[in-house]
């Protein structure tokens, strides 16, 4: 999964593996419909982020997989800035793209690598699942918005969700994975939602497209060095995944993502984000042959049904 940042001025959410963007009025059918198969193939997208960077960590260590995508991501990001002649961003947008990069193009893809060592994806799949509600509650405080008495109750009933899921699983202890998982969430919440305020002034894949290139200096001589000291051996299935995480979760998805949501609005395309983790957990069986315990899809609706309820709930 990668990441949105959401519009937290109204205290939505959005998932792992997506972007800021902006919400429009009153799209016609025609860009209605074409707005909702953007979202879909988006949230498609960045279901399968978690078993790609599976895919990739049979052939490459956990520095190298996350070092390796913000690179690829940052060469297609910079094309596109290139082709549009996007306009360098202002001085007043550089904290809050240093934020962005900290969490979304260097945190989020970091811990949750580094978590899919150990974990399974389905069991990442349920804890990242409670992203929504950390984000929307980083929106709360970081714009002094009061989201109802409803709003809270559902983000603490999720969260109980998530940490009871996480602790049965590991016999009564946070494992290293769930330690940094919970961290991914922290720091993809904040980049989500600083990012989320710049999307005021800059179109949304156009955040995520600066902060990539603007971390290039730092990826680039990272890869050099964790390809020198870990193991690489490359296959089909782990080239594939690379180039899923890279290409597809972390800049293409985020661009059809990020048209989809301005047709239809924030509100609609969280919506469609709640079959994210649901979506991933198919693939986890599909594609690496996971076996599900009947927890790890329960604890995943009830994570969703205290999204749909904060939804609700906003105030």
């Amino acid at each position: 999964m990668d990441t949105t940042p959401v519009d937290t001025a109204s205290v939505d959410t959005a998932p792992a593996g997506a972007g800021p963007a902006r919400a429009t009025a009153g799209p016609g059918p025609t860009g209605a419909r074409l707005g909702t198969l953007l979202a879909v193939l988006g949230v498609a997208t960045f279901s399968l982020t978690f078993p790609a960077t599976a895919w990739a960590l049979k052939g490459l260590g956990p520095w190298s997989t996350m070092a390796i995508r913000s690179v690829l991501a940052a060469l297609v990001a910079g094309g596109c800035l290139l082709a549009v002649r996007a306009p360098f961003p202002a001085r007043r947008h550089w904290p809050g793209l240093a934020v962005v990069v900290g969490g979304i193009v260097i945190g989020f893809p970091l811990f949750t690598t580094l978590a899919l060592e150990t974990s399974s994806t389905a069991h990442a799949a349920v804890v990242v699942g409670l992203l929504p509600l950390t984000t929307a509650a980083f929106g709360a405080v970081r714009t002094g918005a009061r989201p109802s008495r409803v709003f809270w109750i559902a983000a603490v009933v999720g969260a109980a969700v998530v940490i009871t899921f996480a602790l049965q699983q590991s016999g009564g202890e946070p494992t290293s994975a769930d330690l940094f998982l919970f961290a991914a969430l922290l720091v993809c919440a904040a980049g989500y939602t600083e990012g989320a305020t710049l999307t005021r002034e800059l179109p949304g894949w156009q955040v995520i497209g600066w902060a990539l290139v603007c971390c290039l200096p730092l990826t680039l001589p990272a890869t050099a060095i964790a390809l020198a000291m870990e193991p690489v051996n490359l296959t089909a299935r782990v080239v594939a995944g690379m180039v899923w995480v890279s290409m597809g979760s972390q800049f293409v998805g985020m661009y059809v993502w990020y048209r989809g949501m301005a047709a239809i609005g924030v509100a609609k395309a969280s919506q469609l984000q709640l079959a994210q983790p649901l979506l991933t957990l198919v693939w986890s069986v599909l594609l690496l042959g996971e076996h599900l315990t009947l927890a790890a899809p329960l604890a995943a609706v009830g994570v969703l049904v205290c999204i749909g309820v904060t939804q609700r709930a906003r105030s």
